[in-house]
């Protein structure tokens, strides 16, 4: 009995410091959560202007080595601010003029003393690092580094991080609000190989020590994650594109052993995507950085102007038509989804990725738009559809404010469904065309929140869209429409968490005829004719909504 009351004792002590180990896990993680993600005020007292990034890309020891310039304007008073850098990277210094500033560390935050700052002021801080990069384990949805070989055995090299954060590999102030106006990325290769980055070539300086030096300039605003580079052995070639704002200029570099197919595959896109995407979406937003498409050693992202491709050349989603409805299998998913990012991502940007549905949802619905710009309306209205079959609807795709935590991954097709269902409720597709274009004049080269994207949309259109909105954003569960039909009577009401929920709705009580609708959460009733049944009942299949007939 001792012995089994002394184990007893163990036992119980055991899970209890099992359960400390587990809260404080939890509170460091709550912790390292509110750091990475709220926006305090020794973030916003700084506002980022101009970045040189200035790093050497060591690719047999995986390492990265080098410096960032911060150049800011002080929001208010301050005397500490705060940056960003996971901590397996060593802060070697940080240098305000020519001297070193006192700092500390808290998981990827540092915190910096400085000399009083005053409001208004500009200034200029430098950080030195070092130190090996996290390397990515599933590019780009777990991302970091990404370290392979071409065909030939080159190194081909890349970096994707998205949603992980671009501290990830380099410093800076990583929040999403917050995008620098223009930027130089210099990044020192290997000689031998080739390097593109983001924006315009700035030119090379070969150094002594076997590396190559690549300074690309970014003319425009431009968010952390999007910031990317390419090291491998590349063929290069360009083209323009009389777009709405003139000669855009197309800049596509594939590996050298694959040039040959991809000029091919990439001709048959790009300009009629971008055709597309002006007509719909307005002006490419970055003219004077210019477009580029690069192959890259992962599936593929949005990097602004140097947009990254892995789909091997396929069309379709890896030779997959995501819809199922045949007609994704004529254009290449990477080519059209990534490009998409540069109105919706680039373009536009939510300040926190818990909107980050803003981004995919009308990303995903780019891919509807071209479809419809290249084989018609109804192919566009078969491909939306069809993706409804890759949504779950287990979670809310507007995720967790201040945490750095995104929504769920419906924000894709669901999100693109609840797009196309606000579209039928416009009724009229040019209007739907000047609010897509109005976002993006509106919101142009900004940072913003799924509130204003809705009020904008809500005002542009003149419907009361506000409970639509919260039931498809802030809830798993999309609308039922609830019906039944008894003794020339259809009588119908919405099920939905959202109380009060009264979106319109077409119905059909005969093949192809359609009328529209104004159910509420209470039942309603109209007469019908006679002969009429349940089975006559069907919703218009481009409104996203559930049926259920009642018992």
């Amino acid at each position: 009995m001792k012995k089994l009351l002394i184990a007893l004792a163990l036992l119980t002590c055991s899970k209890a410091t099992f359960a400390q180990n587990m809260l404080a896990s939890n509170e460091n993680n709550e912790r390292a959560k509110s750091l990475r993600g709220a926006l305090t005020d020794l973030r916003t007292c700084y506002d980022i202007n101009y970045y040189h990034l200035d790093v050497k890309i060591d690719i047999d020891n995986r390492s990265v080595s080098g410096s960032n310039e911060f150049a800011f304007t002080a929001t208010k008073d301050f005397e500490s601010l705060q940056f960003d850098l996971f901590d397996n990277l060593k802060v070697e210094k940080v240098v305000y003029k020519g001297k070193e500033l006192p700092f500390t560390r808290e998981f990827a935050a540092v915190f910096v003393k400085f000399p009083k700052i005053k409001k208004g002021s500009k200034d200029r801080f430098t950080v030195f690092y070092s130190g090996n990069p996290r390397v990515a384990k599933n590019a780009p949805w777990d991302g970091g580094f990404i370290f392979k070989k071409d065909k030939s055995g080159n190194p081909f090299v890349s970096v994707a991080c998205q949603g992980l954060g671009a501290s990830v590999w380099w410093p800076n102030k990583d929040h999403q609000s917050d995008e620098v106006d223009s930027m130089l990325v210099s990044i020192s290769a290997p000689k031998d190989l080739d390097c593109i980055a983001n924006g315009r070539s700035r030119g090379k300086v070969e150094g002594k020590d076997g590396y190559t030096k690549h300074h690309w300039f970014v003319g425009n605003p431009i968010n952390n994650y999007s910031i990317a580079f390419y090291i491998g052995k590349y063929a290069h070639w360009t083209d323009t594109y009389n777009g709405e704002d003139g000669k855009l200029s197309l800049d596509f570099y594939a590996l050298k052993e694959d040039s040959a197919k991809a000029r091919p595959h990439w001709d048959a896109d790009v300009k009629p995507m971008l055709k597309s995407f002006e007509y719909w979406f307005g002006p490419y937003p970055w003219y004077k950085d210019g477009y580029k498409l690069v192959q890259a050693p992962h599936l593929g992202m949005e990097h602004q102007s140097a947009v990254a491709y892995g789909n091997q050349f396929k069309k379709g989603y890896l030779g997959n038509d995501l819809s199922g409805s045949g007609h994704g299998l004529k254009w290449d998913f990477i080519t059209i989804h990534e490009t998409g990012h540069e109105w919706f991502g680039n373009n536009i940007t939510t300040k926190d990725i818990a909107d980050m549905w803003v981004h995919e949802g009308f990303t995903s619905y780019s891919e509807a738009l071209f479809t419809e710009s290249t084989q018609g309306k109804t192919a566009g209205e078969d491909y939306v559809i069809g993706i409804r079959k890759n949504i779950g609807n287990k979670a809310s795709i507007i995720g967790i404010y201040n945490t750095n935590t995104e929504g769920d991954g419906d924000m894709y097709y669901k999100g693109a469904n609840l797009v196309h269902t606000i579209r039928q409720l416009i009724n009229d597709d040019e209007k739907f065309r000047q609010i897509l274009r109005g976002l993006n004049k509106t919101f142009y080269h900004s940072t913003t929140t799924s509130a204003e994207v809705e009020a904008y949309i809500v005002k542009q259109s003149g419907l009361k869209l506000d409970k639509v909105f919260d039931q498809y954003l802030r809830h798993a569960n999309i609308p039922t429409l609830e019906y039944k039909i008894e003794n020339g009577t259809l009588k119908y009401r919405w099920l939905t968490d959202v109380k009060g929920f009264d979106m319109p709705v077409k119905v059909s009580l005969k093949a192809g005829e359609y009328n529209l609708i104004s159910p509420t959460n209470d039942w309603k009733s109209i007469k019908v004719d006679a002969s009429v049944n349940n089975d006559n009942f069907a919703v218009e299949r481009n409104f996203y909504v559930n049926t259920k007939k009642a018992e």
